[in-house]
């Protein structure tokens, strides 16, 4: 990661110290540690914001203080635009996503009454289940690829009881929601989703009208102002929770037992008490912090000493607020007992994800019931793990092995 003296194109407004060659999807080119990647920007300058060529060019907030500005001030700066290259972001219009408040509060009132602690506790009693039935698949065996056979399946299992749909169906979603993600050249983003709503489409159509509980009924048949959903409004809605739901905490999960494979102490420490278990999730939630987002500049607007022009881009590595130096000491450690945590892995501001609440339910019962089976593993002899970014960054494959 340097910084970069001279680039060709680079706007008039961006000053020469802020100018990083650096990608935010591939922080690390050799596919190496993507949070310690990302801490050299930290030890390389103090900078709130920096820019880079990349991606057509783009600004970054990397410090703590731009970050919660960039994602809660949406009167300079807008989600209608959340993705880079711009053109690339412009054509993810889905809601509520890409809505700014107070056209988004209406959709999103939709989404929480999904995704609260209420409606999230009344299926959690099946977490256990399902991951003990997963577990027996490998447990006598001695190893597993975690990513495969447990990361890929747990979190998409319980996410398609909520929303009701058949658990048959979600390799083609995942195949989906990872080409919006992380496109693999296969297809378009736009046929990415494509594809999504013409899975939807007879699902929403034969709840429309009913009195189902799920997620996807709820949708189809809520209002808006006083108004019934439209059809599309509901597919743009019932597409977003398919993304999200079916990719975010599958890679969270493989930086946590990544993390617990290599380090015996924590590890052995929530295995011999499991009531430390909650409140240690969220300190792994802030050394872990996967999701970059981005917003778009509303107008021409000074910040952190510099001039943004209308129609810049802001990208917002939200991992950057729990190592940032400047709030946490020792950031890139996992400490027990850490206090005053305050981290944007669920992002910040009226945008901050609905589903934090079954995220933080689907990790607790991962490490419930796999450390009360398989209390001592470690990282399988013979593999290496490999990090890459996107908007979800993940570990492309955890292979872990116990004795």
């Amino acid at each position: 990661m340097t910084l970069m003296e001279k680039t060709s194109g680079r706007p008039d407004n961006v000053p020469d110290d802020r100018v990083f060659d650096i990608d935010i999807y591939m922080p690390s080119p050799d596919k190496g540690d993507y949070h310690e990647a990302w801490s050299k920007v930290h030890a390389f300058t103090d900078q709130q914001l920096i820019w880079t060529p990349k991606n057509d060019g783009h600004w970054i907030a990397v410090r703590t203080d731009a970050i919660n500005a960039v994602l809660s001030d949406f009167e300079h700066f807008s989600n209608r635009v959340i993705f880079v290259p711009r053109s690339s972001g412009e054509a993810h219009n889905i809601i509520p996503t890409t809505l700014d408040p107070p056209e988004h509060r209406p959709y999103r009132t939709i989404l929480n009454s999904s995704l609260a602690p209420k409606s999230v506790n009344q299926v959690e009693p099946k977490f256990r289940a399902i991951a003990g039935e997963l577990m027996d698949a490998f447990q006598d065996r001695g190893w597993c690829n975690f990513t495969t056979e447990f990361a890929e399946h747990f979190p998409i299992r319980i996410f398609m009881e909520i929303i009701d749909l058949p658990v048959a169906d979600a390799p083609r979603l995942k195949r989906l929601a990872d080409q919006t993600i992380r496109p693999d050249g296969t297809m378009t983003y736009e046929q990415a989703l494509q594809g999504m709503y013409d899975y939807l489409n007879p699902h929403l159509e034969a709840r429309r009208g009913g009195s189902g509980g799920d997620m996807l009924s709820r949708i189809v048949n809520g209002e808006v102002n006083g108004r019934p959903v439209s059809m599309q409004e509901a597919r743009e809605m019932g597409a977003q929770m398919l993304i999200a739901g079916l990719d975010t905490v599958v890679n969270f999960l493989g930086f946590i037992m990544a993390f617990l494979a290599v380090n015996d102490g924590e590890r052995r420490w929530l295995a011999e008490d499991p009531k430390n278990i909650p409140g240690f999730i969220n300190e792994l939630l802030r050394r872990f912090g996967i999701v970059t987002t981005g917003r778009i500049v509303r107008e021409d607007y000074m910040f952190d000493g510099v001039q943004l022009r209308e129609g810049d881009m802001v990208m917002v590595p939200t991992g950057l607020h729990g190592i940032d130096p400047a709030v946490y000491e020792d950031p890139l450690n996992v400490r027990r007992g850490r206090t005053g945590i305050r981290h944007s892995a669920f992002g910040v501001g009226n945008h901050v994800c609905p589903g934090a609440h079954l995220a933080r339910a689907e990790v607790l019962a991962t490490l419930d019931e796999w450390l009360s089976r398989i209390p001592e593993f470690r990282i399988k002899r013979g593999s290496a793990l490999q990090y890459t970014g996107g908007i979800v960054a993940h570990i492309e494959e955890v292979l872990l092995e116990w004795d």
